[in-house]
């Protein structure tokens, strides 16, 4: 069997520290080690979790958000999967539906992307930190998070798993391993995470690689939501009553199993609001596109 080794950034000694690491030290079949690391000069997620590989023993590096409280299983699952499959080089998991924080945007931050890693089990091209899991020799082998580029809490995440794929390294969405999100989000942590946290560094990444991936927050799906959450903006704009309804029916239908899934949770109420919030969060994705085109091209310049 591998050996683990948990590493929690305890970036801006968060007061989820505690719970965090409570239900590492007593989970099934439990990691070897633990480090959290401290990050006293804030230089962010990415160098903590640097930091604590370089003091790790483990196998496999078992990353934990200091803000999530894993389940009881996520190690045994961890550990059976990596013991059970030698080719298998990185595993991330997943939010569950049971948020702590009960706020409206909370609850949609966390149940959309609970939703979104349920639905895209299996093979993966990119990673996720957050509950993430690699083997200690290829992570040291692409040289770890790019914590030079990476500062503060960005896509450091995703970017490392797209450095493993084109190594040829099997990547896996384990939808069963699963923690619990501690953190509270406002409307305005939102809108800002998304653009300028996700959005514009994400399709940075994908216009340098020239990566057309379809993976999670790219597929088919979310892009034709997009683009039914644009026409409808330019209905309202336009006072096109009946173009901002069909825009609206349509964005429900692509993503009638997520409305569900609120209503299942909270209700036909904050369905509708969830409604209205997705279509923020589709607009701030949207908006992210031409941003993230301009600084590629300014930065490509400046380096000419």
């Amino acid at each position: 069997m591998v050996s683990l080794t948990a590493i929690v950034p305890a970036t801006n000694d968060p007061p989820t520290l505690t719970i965090c690491t409570d239900a590492i030290q007593f989970a099934e079949d439990g990691p070897e080690q633990l480090i959290v690391v401290r990050d006293a000069d804030r230089s962010g997620p990415a160098a903590a979790r640097n930091a604590g590989a370089r003091d790790a023993s483990g196998d496999v590096l078992v990353f934990v958000d200091a803000d999530i409280e894993v389940h009881p299983d996520a190690f045994s699952r961890i550990r059976h999967a990596f013991s059970a499959d030698p080719d298998l080089v990185a595993l991330f998991g997943s939010y569950d539906d049971s948020p702590e924080a009960q706020g409206l945007v909370s609850v949609f931050r966390n149940l959309l992307h609970h939703h979104v890693h349920q639905s895209a089990a299996g093979p993966a091209t990119t990673f996720w930190a957050g509950i993430g899991a690699v083997r200690r020799t290829a992570f040291e082998g692409v040289g770890g998070f790019d914590q030079v580029r990476f500062a503060v809490p960005s896509v450091e995440d995703i970017e490392l798993g797209m450095r493993l794929t084109a190594t040829g390294a099997r990547i896996v969405l384990d939808p069963a391993v699963q923690g619990k999100h501690l953190k509270r989000w406002t409307l305005g942590q939102m809108v800002r995470t998304d653009l300028f946290r996700r959005g514009i560094p994400w399709v940075e990444l994908l216009l340098e690689s020239r990566n057309r991936s379809s993976a999670l927050n790219l597929g088919w799906r979310q892009r034709l939501s997009t683009l039914a959450v644009l026409v409808g903006f330019g209905g309202i704009a336009a006072r096109r009553a009946r173009v901002a309804t069909a825009s609206v029916g349509a964005l429900v239908i692509l993503n009638h199993s997520f409305y569900a899934l609120i209503a299942r949770r909270r209700g036909g109420r904050e369905a509708v609001v969830g409604v209205g919030l997705h279509s923020l969060h589709y607009l701030t994705a949207a908006a992210s596109v031409p941003a993230a085109v301009l600084r590629h091209g300014l930065r490509r310049i400046g380096k000419r």
